[in-house]
């Protein structure tokens, strides 16, 4: 079974990462548990408030910095193209390391700079006129510097990607956006393999959240009867079901956990289901998008994907 991917660097990327989002005091450990569990990818961003533990966790568990895989991502706050540099600085600061394997760009809309992580102009987010074109044009700089081995992006439109596509000189070398069972856009993930772009699928069990307000009431994707039938023929849980079966369509997963017994069966996603059982998971697919932010963010995300509201 695929342990890694390649990308269009050359570079490889771990099928299974560890998401750090939320829970900032918890983060060192379970990098650490993670590390130690086996685990080689590891995925923060600077608005998750969690590089500095991530950073802590590495440095704890010994495993030399040159085996990890390790992405963050460039807030809102600084889009301007002067201010993506610096950025990356601070997040290398707290990270304690020279460099990020991957460096993606959120998501596509660009807030008011300065310190302030949520600006708010008259009760709304502080959207300014910086196109992300021109962000992404000042990430690519960060290439030749050593300081970012890959940049992409995240949450982006395909119209989107095309623009950036167009007006740029660097293919990301990865899109991460919501992908699970529930929401599967299996048009998009063909697209971003022609073009050669890797994706990385987040919230890849779906409604485990409980910010997600899309959660309530339809009950759990990690509870689906189908994932659950196909797991007793593995001896698998439907968690670990949802997890190979986005890395048996090529893509790699990064769940988040904080438990040190989940975050090993999590490892215990990665095998590869067979071609009937993900055609018997194609029909499971509800258009359901657990993750938009359009009305916070003060921009419309997602316009021309599948389980836009």
């Amino acid at each position: 079974m695929a342990t890694h991917f390649n990308l269009n660097t050359g570079a490889q990327i771990p099928a299974i990462g560890l998401g750090t989002w939320q829970d900032e005091d918890a983060q060192e450990n379970a990098v650490y548990e993670a590390l130690k569990a086996g685990y080689r990818h590891i995925d923060t961003a600077q608005t998750y408030g969690t590089e500095k533990a991530v950073g802590k966790g590495i440095k704890k568990s010994g495993v030399p910095r040159s085996e990890i895989f390790l992405t963050t991502k460039l807030w809102n706050n600084n889009h301007h193209p002067a201010d993506v540099g610096p950025s990356l600085d601070d997040s290398l600061r707290e990270l304690e390391t020279d460099y990020v394997d991957l460096l993606l760009m959120h998501w596509p809309v660009a807030w008011e700079r300065g310190p302030e992580p949520f600006p708010q102009r008259d009760g709304k987010p502080a959207v300014i006129d910086v196109d992300y074109v021109d962000t992404y044009k000042a990430m690519e700089n960060l290439i030749p510097t050593g300081k970012a081995r890959a940049i992409g992006v995240s949450n982006f439109s395909k119209a989107e990607v095309e623009r950036v596509l167009q007006n740029s000189l660097v293919v990301p070398a990865v899109h991460q956006f919501e992908r699970h069972p529930w929401l599967q856009q299996r048009d998009f993930v063909d697209w971003h393999k022609s073009k050669g772009i890797h994706v990385t699928q987040y919230s890849p069990l779906g409604n485990q959240n409980a910010l997600y307000p899309r959660g309530e009431g339809i009950g759990r994707l990690v509870e689906d009867p189908v994932l659950v039938e196909i797991g007793k023929k593995y001896n698998k849980s439907a968690a670990q079901v949802a997890l190979a079966w986005g890395i048996t369509g090529g893509q790699s997963v990064i769940p988040k956990s904080k438990t040190p017994s989940r975050i090993k069966t999590n490892l215990e996603g990665n095998f590869k289901l067979s071609d009937e059982d993900v055609k018997k998971i194609s029909g499971i697919d509800r258009k359901l998008r657990f993750n938009d932010s359009s009305s916070d963010f003060g921009y419309n995300l997602f316009s021309d994907l599948e389980g836009k509201k």
